[in-house]
């Protein structure tokens, strides 16, 4: 066996007093696929960062053959060989193929040296299998798999020697995933160390050499993948005993307040999804990055045009391909993204509490409106005049999610990622905010990542995967079994 090319050695990071990773250690060989597995809030998004040169650690080294190494910034990161495909595309559209490779790269020949630097782009595009893509192509009219192999070519094109690649099958469909593994496969043939995270645990025991898990912020096992199956993972991820889902009985036997929906489908995120979703219990959507839990609550909300299929609340048709309509409709949708698509972050909570409902209120109106919004939704009374970005991400989702509450015009409350980044305090507030929804008579459904969220808070779970309904649970189940019909475990 080759020396190790990169070793974590117990790197430790808290973030304002809470650890997020406890003493971690691994090493990756050069010609190793190295996976970073873990279910979310295990720290593997904060180990990458260290090791990218976006965080600092508070203890431990970062060793480069054998030398360690402090890496301050990406930049530095880049400097030593080091290249981080992150899971969001950063590729631009608008530009060219190879002007696309000479972004970010420190050395790059915008001026001189042109020929040099379109022929080793040709080189890196070859070396991927994009034969037929040129490097004065315009990146949009690439497939999104091409894109992420252009993606992996930047890191190429910098000399890297460390890969790291961040769930970059998530938004793939099987084929284009093929090509990834293809490529990755061949990046650690010539010499390089791969870290490859991935929710997919079958994809990881197909590509990867060697698995280190992580739960709660401490590594709990490395081991070849050849020695490794789904189910052992899970255990190794969730730890023993997984929690079980009680029934919930709540019946609603009037389906005129249901929200129907019959083959939505939007070509290349989700098959044909049908559901009845009655008013009055918790309908949960259990997937992965890419699994198309969350673009069907994104079609649901009109954000889709091109969707086809049929959706009515209430008895009455939804034109779920317009946003506006799917609002008037009685759909109120929650993004999993509360500054980039939800919050006026500028603005005081109170006009984020009422800022959806400012046609039908007036000036004195809204006060009070604010005032009872922000007591359902456990929010102070003094920070009422305060601007929204002020407020814990905790809080800023609470405003999120209370202005949909106590609206008449609401029959339907759709919540991506209802708790993301949230403390488990105010998530158990969120959970009590939607529960209470439910009992009022809302249709609630949500989509998650988090088993525990899925399984304390959903009465009925549909789990997908690769765009289409795996099962349907109606009264229980448990994180294990959730866990393999989200990842392809066997049953």
């Amino acid at each position: 066996m080759s020396e190790p090319l990169v070793v974590i050695d117990a790197l430790a990071r808290s973030f304002a007093g809470v650890p997020a990773v406890r003493e971690v250690s691994f090493t990756a060989r050069a010609g190793e696929i190295h996976a970073l597995c873990g279910h979310n809030g295990a720290g593997k998004s904060t180990v990458v960062k260290m090791l990218s040169g976006q965080l600092a650690p508070d203890a431990g080294r970062i060793l480069l053959d054998g030398v360690p190494v402090e890496l301050g910034s990406r930049q530095a990161a880049q400097r030593l060989g080091v290249a981080l495909v992150d899971q969001e595309l950063s590729v631009v559209p608008e530009l060219t193929v190879l002007e696309n490779l000479l972004l970010g790269d420190l050395d790059a020949p915008f001026v001189k040296r042109r020929r040099a630097a379109l022929a080793r782009c040709r080189e890196v595009l070859d070396d991927l299998g994009l034969e037929r893509v040129r490097p004065d192509q315009p990146v949009s009219t690439l497939t999104i798999g091409e894109r992420q192999l252009v993606e992996i070519a930047k890191a190429l094109s910098q000399r890297a020697r460390v890969v790291i690649l961040d769930e970059p099958t998530a938004t793939l469909s099987e084929a284009e995933s093929g090509r990834v593994h293809a490529a990755v496969r061949r990046v650690a043939a010539r010499g390089c160390a791969v870290v490859f995270v991935s929710h997919r645990l079958a994809e990881v025991l197909d590509l990867c050499d060697t698995v280190t898990v992580l739960r709660d912020g401490r590594r709990v096992v490395t081991a070849p993948a050849a020695e490794l199956t789904v189910d052992r993972l899970i255990v190794h991820m969730l730890g023993e005993a997984p929690h079980r889902l009680e029934a919930r009985q709540r019946p609603d036997p009037d389906l005129t307040h249901a929200l129907r929906i019959d083959r939505l489908r939007v070509p290349g995120r989700f098959d044909e999804f049908t559901l009845t979703a009655r008013a009055g219990r918790v309908y949960a959507l259990a997937g992965q990055l890419g699994s198309g839990a969350s673009d069907v609550l994104r079609a649901l909300a009109g954000l889709y045009p091109g969707a086809t299929g049929g959706v009515s609340l209430r008895d009455r048709a939804v034109p779920f391909r317009d946003p506006v309509g799917a609002a008037r409709s009685g759909i109120s949708y929650v993004s999993n993204d509360r500054k980039g698509e939800g919050l006026f972050l500028d603005n005081s909570v109170a006009m984020n509490l009422v800022g959806t409902r400012l046609g039908r209120l007036g000036r004195r109106s809204l006060t009070g409106v604010a005032r009872t919004l922000a007591g359902h939704a456990g929010l102070p009374a003094d920070r009422l005049g305060d601007p929204v970005l002020t407020l814990s991400g905790g809080n800023q989702q609470k405003v999120f999610v209370g202005r949909s509450l106590d609206r008449p015009d609401v029959h339907a409350l759709l919540l991506d990622e209802p708790t993301r980044g949230v403390d488990i305090g105010g998530r158990a507030a969120i959970h009590h905010l939607l529960r209470d929804a439910a009992d009022a008579g809302l249709v609630v459904v949500f989509a998650s990542t988090e088993l525990e969220e899925l399984l304390e808070l959903g009465d009925i779970i549909l789990t997908m995967r690769d765009g289409r309904v795996v099962q349907t649970y109606d009264g229980g189940t448990d994180g294990a079994v959730l866990m393999r019909d989200m990842t392809g475990g066997a049953a």
